[in-house]
């Protein structure tokens, strides 16, 4: 029987999504507990890989069991012995098909920067006090829908078959509070991709480069020829698409 997990994490003591040896990361959390109240040795499998840092507002995983257990129990059995910084939502039962990476149909991030000094936020969201052209950032997010390769965002030297994903959303508002927030959907992202579009598009909010620069950038599929990529804390997966949910 395979198993769906909803939940929510905060990323700043973890080293990413992802297990790896010597380092916390939520994967190896979750695995250890799961592991630990079902007596048995579970692995799970995430919707994706977030970086150090990197929160979750969202996320799935499915693990494979071969017997039936109480959801709810199950649950609550995690949220009393996982570090308070990742929260179980619900655990439910899927069809065997159904995969928490390869059924997912759109994926989207958020990016918060505060506009004035807050010490409630300053670890949730990236500071930047000086003005920006929003107008000119969200002219230049839009040259994002028209193009499917993304070389010139992603991490250098990654391993993947293809640069191509499809935006269908990328778009600056300004919330309460002084917060400027990006948001943006696709139907899969690249390594580093978000934070790398995010400082692209501050640069043009500086008067540093132009919308036509940023046309450039994305034909060059040339990584140098981006902007530096924005600090991790102020990066939140957001939404996860299923046909079931």
């Amino acid at each position: 029987m395979r198993y769906f997990i909803h939940l929510a994490y905060n990323g700043r003591v973890f080293h990413g999504w992802q297990k790896q040896p010597n380092a916390p990361t939520v994967q190896s959390e979750i695995e250890e507990k799961l592991s630990l109240l079902l007596r048995q040795e579970i692995e799970v499998v995430g919707c994706g890989r977030t970086d150090t840092g990197v929160h979750a507002k969202q996320y799935y995983l499915h693990f494979e069991l071969d017997q039936t257990v109480e959801t709810e129990k199950l649950a609550f059995q995690l949220n009393a012995i996982l570090p308070k910084d990742i929260s179980i939502y619900e655990v439910f039962e899927v069809d065997d098909q159904t995969h928490a990476r390869f059924s997912a149909t759109q994926r989207t991030y958020e990016y918060w920067i505060s506009t004035r000094p807050d010490p409630f936020a300053h670890r949730l969201s990236f500071l930047h006090t000086k003005p920006l052209n929003i107008i000119a950032m969200n002219e230049a997010a839009q040259l994002l829908l028209s193009h499917t390769d993304f070389e010139c965002f992603s991490k250098v030297h990654t391993d993947v078959k293809t640069f191509n994903c499809k935006i269908t959303q990328a778009v600056w508002e300004e919330r309460e509070n002084h917060k400027l927030v990006f948001t943006i959907s696709a139907d899969r992202f690249l390594r580093n991709m978000v934070r790398a579009i995010v400082g692209t598009l501050l640069n043009v909010g500086k008067g540093k480069i132009t919308i036509d620069d940023v046309q450039k950038i994305l034909n060059s599929k040339n990584r140098s020829e981006a902007g530096e990529s924005v600090l991790a804390h102020g990066l939140f997966l957001t939404n996860i698409s299923y046909p079931i949910k």
